[in-house]
């Protein structure tokens, strides 16, 4: 396929020692936790025995799930024994359990909604893929959490009256999309229904989006090509094509030309303007599910090519930075965008 940019083994390797190095460092650490008394206040590592490292608890999640990604790339990583002997420490019963007894407190229930949610179900689904020889162990021990986060967007779905359309961390779109894979993979029949219906309810009808206005200073994901995703899953190949042509109704000319021209990052030490190195490669993600969703005989389907190649090639460097405000995470989206 023209312009594909595969994982190396190079690359596969840098990354697993990046995500290695920083779910284990607790500091410095971004807590999203309401505290009800003096009593509550504690550590990140006494808060979060599982992910208590990479900056934030999402960020420790997908940094999971990169690690098991990386597990099942083929490649023979060195890194491969380290990387099952932080997953048998880190997702071992009794720190998932800590977790889960977290999540249930009261002053936890919008918890990490939604991001952090949609990539505990992905940490959850790559788990359920793995043919490690140690995954079904460790899918074992993050099923009781993977499964009161269904409840909890089984609670929250039939009451978000609108979605939430901004390119950062509370994107309704990404988070139905990450539930809708789990829920296919992981066969939880309700938690794919209330996706479905919530899908169509806040999207079906959109056409015309506003991807001129993309990006804003802080996005990381992009609203447009994000929502496109979420749609490719949930209908099916005729009806996506005619609804993309409403929705974006340009992209075959490379308009709008913002939607296509990678984001200019200016300085990398600051931590909202490195989400535009993640925008790069959320982009390329979307652009290449894009392009396996439309059909041979759809012009789009090579502009959507070559956008992910061009957004791959400007976010790919941003990895060398030694900033951990970037670092912690990046390679996250880079793993997504090349896997795809």
């Amino acid at each position: 396929m023209p312009n594909e940019i595969p994982l190396t083994q190079a690359q596969a390797s840098s990354f697993a020692r990046m995500a290695l190095a920083h779910t284990e460092r607790e500091y410095p650490n971004k807590l999203d936790h309401v505290m009800a008394g003096p009593e509550d206040v504690a550590s990140p590592r006494a808060l979060h025995p599982a992910f208590f490292g990479s900056f934030d608890w999402h960020s420790c999640v997908h940094a999971h799930w990169l690690l098991v990604r990386l597990l099942a790339t083929g490649e023979d990583l060195p890194e491969a024994a380290r990387i099952r002997t932080t997953l048998d420490a880190h997702l071992a019963p009794e720190r998932i359990g800590a977790e889960v007894a977290y999540v249930q407190r009261a002053q936890s229930r919008a918890f990490e909604r939604s991001y952090g949610w949609a990539w505990l179900l992905k940490l959850a689904q790559e788990l359920a893929c793995s043919s490690d020889p140690g995954a079904r162990r460790w899918e074992r021990a993050v099923a009781p959490l993977s499964a009161l986060i269904v409840e909890r967007y089984l609670g929250w779905l039939p009451v978000a009256t609108y979605p939430i359309r901004h390119g950062v961390h509370a994107n309704t779109a990404f988070a139905l999309a990450f539930a809708f894979d789990y829920a296919c993979r992981c066969e939880a029949a309700g938690l794919r229904e209330a996706v479905v219906a919530k899908a169509r309810e806040w999207y079906l009808e959109d056409r015309d989006a506003p991807a001129a206005w993309e990006p804003c200073g802080a996005d990381f994901l992009s609203p447009s090509l994000t929502e496109t995703v979420l749609m490719r899953r949930i209908l099916g190949a005729v009806e996506f094509a005619a609804w993309l042509g409403r929705f974006l109704p340009h992209i075959e000319r490379g308009e709008p030309a913002t939607l296509f021209i990678p984001a200019t990052v200016a300085d990398r030490s600051d931590p909202y303007q490195v989400h535009l190195d993640g925008l790069n490669l959320a982009r390329a993600w979307c652009w290449r599910e894009l392009a396996a969703a439309l059909g041979a005989g759809d012009r789009r389907r090579a502009i959507a090519r070559d956008a992910a190649a061009a957004h791959l090639r400007a976010g790919l460097p941003a990895l060398g930075s030694d900033d951990y405000v970037g670092t912690h995470w990046l390679a996250t989206f880079a793993v997504l965008a090349l896997t795809t």
